[in-house]
């Protein structure tokens, strides 16, 4: 495979550990049922480990956009009521967290018979994105207040890398968004590095470079894989809001200031 690191075989690419999915979570949490092991076969094939995680929702032809960092749950709460023609996954690594916003929104569905079309998967989302999702099938990306990961040696850890922007679009349908908000502006000086690569005609020579054999686009020499553009903010946000999740109101309060902004996705040429 060509600039793309093989998954960990040690590591559950759905559920971070295989623990037992909560009672009063059910019909939100993705189980394991619904997202089985990567098969052995996908270190030769990628796309034998894709699913439709379209199918997850009662009605799968909605448009579908994924949450990267879910926490709590409050964007997915607040957008997901505010724009119920849409399927949302949220993705969150801390099993905790992840079960707590998953018991949020079975709450609303049972007290208002809303939220029916939010899922919830409690795991790595780069690598979900990366081996069980199916080209050009997401419209929107959302990546809201990542973990910065400060120290050098933690770089690697960071979502915005090359091989994700490959991956991203990948799976964004044409004219599909990532959607990028953060405090840190270190962070921020990383994010617009490989933004401003992948706004370029260098990006199609990365998009190779980082995209397996049989995933790379036959054409792509014209223009730039994305078009940088200013944050289109959800109409969930409050007045003044960027997104109006629980960290961004938390850090409002400490006076921080904020970077945002949208990457486009444009076919190949």
């Amino acid at each position: 495979m060509t600039g793309t690191a093989q998954p960990d075989r040690t590591t559950d690419l759905s559920h971070g550990d295989r623990g037992p999915v909560p009672t009063d979570s059910r019909g939100v949490l993705v189980s394991p049922a619904e997202l089985p092991p990567l098969p052995d076969a996908a270190i030769a094939d990628p796309a034998a480990g894709h699913l439709d995680p379209r199918a997850w929702f009662p009605r799968p032809d909605l448009p579908f956009e994924i949450e990267i960092g879910s926490g709590k749950g409050t964007f997915l709460v607040q957008q997901a009521a505010r724009a119920p023609e849409v399927n949302f996954l949220g993705i969150e690594w801390a099993r905790e967290f992840a079960f707590a916003s998953a018991d949020r929104l079975r709450r609303w569905r049972d007290r208002a018979a809303t939220h029916t079309n939010v899922r919830v998967l409690a795991g790595n989302a780069v690598d979900f994105i990366s081996w069980r999702v199916p080209g050009a099938i997401v419209r929107t990306i959302h990546l809201y207040f990542s973990d910065p990961w400060p120290k050098n040696k933690h770089h690697k850890n960071r979502v915005v890398q090359h091989r994700f922007l490959a991956q991203a679009w990948r799976v964004l349908e044409p004219g599909g968004e990532l959607r990028v908000v953060t405090d840190h502006a270190e962070l921020w000086a990383w994010d617009m590095e490989h933004f401003d690569a992948w706004t370029s005609p260098r990006g199609w020579d990365l998009l190779r470079e980082n995209l397996r054999a049989t995933e790379t686009p036959t054409s792509g020499h014209g223009g730039a894989p994305f078009a940088l553009l200013p944050f289109d903010r959800p109409e969930s946000a409050g007045p003044g809001e960027l997104v109006g999740s629980n960290f961004e109101r938390k850090f409002r309060k400490e006076g921080r200031s904020f970077h945002a902004a949208t990457l486009r996705k444009n076919p190949p040429a």
